[in-house]
C-alpha cells in the first residue's frame, strides 16, 4: 500500500478554501447589489476588501468572469457590466419563469413563522427605503425575495434563480428612488405576504411577478436616461 496520500498539500487545501470563500462573499456582494454598474474592481481592492491575499481575489474574480457577473478591462481591473435592452429583457423574462415557478411552489411550505420572519424583513427594507440607505434596502430585498424561493424546497431552481440575480443584482439600484418614493415593491411584498399566509399559490406568483415586471419598468426607463445622456 503505498504512503503517498492523494490529498493536495495543506497550503495548496487552504488557499482553495479561501478562494472558495472569497469568490462566495463576492458573488453576493454582487447579487446584493453592492456593487453598481460600471463599477470598477481590481484584484488588490478585492483583496483589501475581503481581507485576503491576491490569490484568492483572483481566483473569485476569474470564477465571476466566467459566469458573466464581471468583465475583465486589463491585467488586473474588471468592471460590473451595464446590462443593455436585449439583456435586461432575456433575464426579466427567465426570471418571471423561474421565480414565478419558485413561489407557486412554495405558497404550499409556507408557515406562520415563515411569514413573521418575512414581515421581519420587510420592516428592515422599509426602514432603509425612508432614510433612503437603497444599498441597504437591496440587501433585505435579496433575502426577502429568496426566504421564499427556497420554500419551494426546489434547489437546483433556486440556484438557477440566484444566477439570474448575479446578472441583475447591481442593475437594482436604477429602481431608486422612483421605487422608494412610489413603493411599488412594498405593495407587492405585502400582497406577496397575505397569500403566503393564505397558502394561495397563484396569488404568491402574481405577487412576485408583478414586483419582476415593475422593477423591469423602471430599469428599461434607468436605459433610456443612460443612453439620452
Amino acid at each position: 500500500m503505498s504512503d503517498v496520500s492523494d490529498e493536495p498539500p495543506l497550503p495548496q487545501r487552504a488557499i482553495e478554501t479561501l478562494g472558495d470563500a472569497a469568490y462566495r462573499q463576492m458573488k453576493e456582494r454582487i447579487i446584493r447589489g453592492v456593487y453598481r454598474p460600471g463599477h470598477k474592481l481590481t484584484v488588490r481592492a478585492v483583496a483589501q476588501d475581503l481581507e485576503v491575499s491576491t490569490t484568492p481575489a483572483r481566483d473569485a474574480i476569474n470564477r465571476l468572469t466566467s459566469e458573466g457577473a464581471v468583465v475583465y478591462t486589463g491585467p488586473k481591473t474588471v468592471v460590473v457590466p451595464v446590462l443593455g435592452a436585449s439583456e435586461l429583457r432575456e433575464i426579466t423574462l427567465t426570471r418571471l419563469a423561474l421565480e414565478g415557478l419558485a413561489s407557486e411552489q412554495a405558497a404550499q411550505y409556507g408557515r406562520q413563522t415563515d411569514v413573521k420572519e418575512l414581515k421581519s424583513l420587510q420592516r428592515l427594507i422599509n426602514s432603509a427605503l425612508d432614510d433612503r440607505l437603497y444599498s441597504e434596502a437591496l440587501w433585505h430585498n435579496k433575502e426577502f425575495h429568496f426566504k421564499i424561493y427556497r420554500l419551494s424546497g426546489l434547489p437546483h431552481l433556486v440556484s438557477m434563480i440566484e444566477s439570474l440575480w448575479l446578472r441583475i443584482g447591481p442593475s437594482l439600484h436604477n429602481l431608486y428612488p422612483e421605487f422608494a418614493e412610489e413603493k411599488y415593491g412594498v405593495h407587492n411584498h405585502e400582497v406577496a405576504m397575505e397569500a403566503l399566509e393564505e397558502r394561495d399559490a397563484a396569488s404568491l406568483r402574481a405577487a412576485m411577478e408583478n414586483d419582476i415586471r415593475d422593477g423591469y419598468r423602471r430599469l428599461k426607463r434607468a436605459n433610456r436616461e443612460r443612453e439620452a445622456s
